[in-house]
């Protein structure tokens, strides 16, 4: 078969499209400088076409190969900026410290890609406000920084009682917890749940803020459980209770916790973060009554529970992502096995392709000092090369002294990790290989993760930031999945599917409306990128039509090209 190629006319934005295909016969053009490969058209319809060259669309139609000095230089030029951009994503948890209309802003400015809400503290009026303040700034920003909105539910907590003052607990002392409500003395204190004598035998170690205070158990009556203090310190009022190995038997939504959604679904929010699934029978009620009050909000199960570890792989495939909750998690199971369990709960999203945010205690120390510690910013850079979409800040942003400074370290440390992996001369790759086809039915998801795979290969080979325009935001979230080494920029006209693109790792979601004429729609993304200085004139992008669903392509025909950016 001779090579083939479409000419095309030049359009306002764009310089016109290159295209490339696989080589069929002898009989085809000489192959060109592999740094010249620009772009690739599968088209699977009944007469199938395939080409063999480099062709450049001039502005006359005609047609000429680019020269290797050509690309070479050209991709020299645009390899410095294409790698600045934070891939990352990072979850702010906002509360007494930021949930101002100036520190919002500030938080956003600063890199906040999520911000969270925690329904354990405050109340609907306050988090309202937040909400309130996180659309406006969204509606005033329409240059790609996206904040998305999460609720996070309260879930089945065992807390001790009110105290009046901290009461000191020391090695060896005896101290008891009762179901009695409103007992506060100096060696016994209320607990907030009433099956906790059943839920704890003689030899369980109760952990008294994820472990700050621990209690051996030595023995229980009908409404108290007797302890023995192992290590010590002050305990206040309505401190987190956790039992070594063993998960409450509360259920994981509770009455609060359906009140609180029902807030969300009222508000508009983005994602829930579900506290202590257990199982997917969570994960499906919750669905139901979201698809029943026809709000679409993405669930998050956070990953705390030990009884959630054998059930990790049906949670997470019910679910639309997962949060790696080493607080809780750390308590209920022993430490040492979180650094493994959070690298398995990593690989298992992303082996579904669904976001996963690491959170608890990244810059636990920032709550009351300026600067990290070192191993905190290990802790974050060993995140972001499991390949985390998003690492989470809680106390800090929320009542720490410094949450600016705390997100200008996230950022920071996540963008020079970021470069050393995206580096091919210094360490591997995180883009997955293309997966063989055979194995599975040929079908549109498995045509789409060809594009997907090859799209990312080529953006990576020409150092090229990749445009896709979606509606359901499949394709970017494919792309995701691959780790390009730039960035997407991802033009969708639906709101819903803007907001949700923020949490996933390397996408910038842009919302614009889709014209009939696809030219026409190009156009205007790449002027509303060159406006917001994501890319300059002259550079090169990659532009991805598949998916899901057809944008202006026939439903059989699939394109990737490579265009040159004009003002």
């Amino acid at each position: 078969m001779a090579a083939a190629a479409a000419a095309g006319e030049m359009v306002r934005g764009f310089a016109p499209a290159t295209r490339v295909a696989a080589a069929r016969s002898a009989t085809a053009a000489p192959p060109q400088p592999r740094r010249a490969v620009a772009a690739r058209v599968l088209r699977t319809s009944a007469s199938e076409k395939v080409a063999a060259d480099l062709p450049v669309v001039g502005n006359n139609g005609s047609l000429s190969a680019l020269s290797k000095s050509e690309v070479a230089a050209d991709a020299t030029s645009q390899a410095a900026g294409v790698n600045t951009r934070r891939k990352t994503k990072i979850v702010c948890t906002i509360g007494p410290s930021t949930n101002t209309r100036e520190m919002i802003w500030k938080l956003a400015e600063t890199g906040m890609n999520v911000a969270r809400m925690n329904m354990s503290h405050g109340d609907h009026q306050s988090h309202k406000k937040v909400i309130d303040l996180v659309k406006e700034y969204n509606a005033e920003n329409t240059d790609g920084n996206t904040i998305a909105i999460m609720l996070d539910t309260k879930g089945p907590e065992v807390r001790s009682g009110d105290v009046p003052e901290p009461i000191m607990l020391v090695e060896g002392q005896e101290f008891n917890f009762t179901i009695t409500r409103g007992v506060s003395t100096i060696d016994t204190v209320s607990v907030n749940y009433d099956d906790f004598i059943s839920d704890v035998e003689s030899g369980d170690i109760l952990l008294v803020d994820g472990g700050m205070m621990s209690l051996a158990v030595k023995s229980k009556t009908t409404d108290t459980v007797k302890c023995v203090v192992v290590d010590g310190g002050e305990l206040k009022s309505r401190r987190h209770l956790n039992v070594r190995g063993k998960s409450a038997t509360l259920p994981s939504i509770t009455e609060k916790d359906w009140e609180d959604i029902k807030f969300g679904v009222e508000n508009g929010v983005d994602f829930y973060a579900v506290s202590f699934v257990k199982d997917a029978n969570v994960i499906h009620e919750l669905k139901d009554y979201l698809k029943s009050a026809n709000a679409d909000i993405h669930v998050i199960p956070k990953i705390e529970s030990a009884d959630s570890i054998p059930n990790l792989q049906s949670i997470i495939a019910a679910s639309d992502g997962a949060m790696v909750a080493r607080g809780d998690l750390g308590a209920e199971l022993p430490v040492e096995e979180v650094p493994l369990l959070q690298e398995e709960i990593i690989r298992t999203c992303r082996s579904m392709q669904k976001p996963v945010i690491v959170a608890t205690n990244m810059l636990e120390s920032m709550i009351d000092h300026p600067t990290p510690t070192r191993a905190e910013v290990s802790d974050i850079a060993i995140a972001v090369r499991e390949a985390a979409d998003a690492i989470m800040l809680s106390g800090e942003t929320a009542h720490g002294k410094y949450p600016l400074k705390a997100v200008k370290v996230m950022h920071t440390v996540a963008l020079r990790t970021e470069s050393s992996l995206y580096d091919p001369t210094k360490a591997p790759s995180l883009v997955a290989r293309p997966q063989a086809l055979l194995n599975d039915d040929f079908c549109k998801s498995q045509l789409s993760k060809m594009f997907g795979s090859h799209a990312t290969m080529m953006a990576n080979t020409l150092q090229t930031p990749i445009i896709v325009f979606t509606r359901v935001g499949s394709m970017a979230v494919l792309l995701s999945h691959y780790r390009p080494s730039s960035t997407i920029y991802a033009f969708t006209n639906e709101v819903r599917v803007k907001q949700r693109l923020a949490l996933y790792q390397g996408v910038v979601p842009i919302l614009m409306e889709f014209s009939d004429d696809a030219e026409e729609t190009f156009s205007r993304a790449i002027t509303s990128l060159l406006d917001a200085k994501y890319m300059s004139e002259g550079d090169y992008v990659t532009l991805v039509q598949s998916g899901s669903q057809s944008i202006w392509r026939e439903e059989s025909t699939h394109h990737i090209q490579v265009r040159k950016v004009q003002g």
